[in-house]
């Protein structure tokens, strides 16, 4: 008894606020409808942009001073030659091997069926 009253009133503060929310929201509406006509906002100066900097001038390759030399270094001696590998050969293969015949798959029983009653018949 005292949840169904509870949940009731619950329900009936929900309906309650939900409606006084819209009572004020629609006088809200109507008075903003009924306000004389506003003023209009001057437009506002645009900004000017400064004048941005030059950009300098990079030196060219003809003004940079010429690159140092690097110092040569001594040849690296070279690798020592490896040793060939001797290449792996298989040894022929018999010309007439008989391929073994595959065993065939062993019957499968059917499964029989299972028989189904028919409603009686209606009048």
């Amino acid at each position: 008894m005292a949840a169904s009253s509870c949940n009731c009133s619950i329900l009936f503060l929900i309906i309650a606020l939900l409606s006084l929310s819209s009572i004020t929201t629609s006088r809200a509406a109507r008075s903003l409808m009924q306000l004389p006509n506003l003023p209009t906002i001057p437009s506002l100066p645009q900004p000017t942009m400064p004048q941005l900097p030059k950009i300098p001038n990079f030196p060219t390759a003809a003004t940079l001073p010429p690159l140092p030399t690097l110092p040569t270094a001594t040849p690296l001696p070279s690798l020592p030659t490896l040793p060939s590998v001797p290449k792996m050969t298989l040894p022929p293969m018999p010309a007439n091997i008989p391929i073994p015949n595959m065993p065939s798959l062993p019957n499968i029983p059917t499964i029989p069926t299972i028989p189904t009653l028919s409603p009686p018949p209606s009048n």
